[in-house]
């Protein structure tokens, strides 16, 4: 007898995957090229939730910043959210001036929003 398995869902997976390809302004085929895959693969990962091979799952999380903790734990994950890696990402590239900048930015935010409360 076979052991009754749960069959993960894909699907949001996918548009978070489409999403941050998007906001790079990238096309299927320039990422199916850099990745080694057929542009349709992707399309059917992003629109229709196909399970990607382990390799590309890795291919395409590490690319995007993509947070898998929250796909596979929901939000009870002490992990960094997938927007705040991809913040980060974008943090490492800047220069001291733009962290400055960034700092004071959020400062503001924090404050504005406990204002809110």
């Amino acid at each position: 007898m076979k052991r009754p398995t749960p069959v993960y869902d894909f699907r949001a997976f996918g548009q978070a995957i489409k999403a941050a390809r998007k906001s790079r302004n990238e096309s299927r085929n320039t990422v199916g090229r850099e990745l080694f895959i057929s542009p349709r693969y992707l399309a059917n990962i992003e629109n229709k939730g196909q399970r990607p091979s382990l390799q590309v799952f890795f291919d395409l999380v590490t690319r995007y910043h993509i947070s898998v903790d929250h796909f596979l734990f929901g939000d009870n994950s002490t992990e960094k959210s997938t927007p705040r890696r991809q913040l980060d990402a974008l943090l490492d590239r800047m220069s001291d001036q733009g962290l400055q900048i960034m700092t004071a930015t959020a400062a503001k935010i924090v404050e504005l929003e406990r204002g809110l409360e």
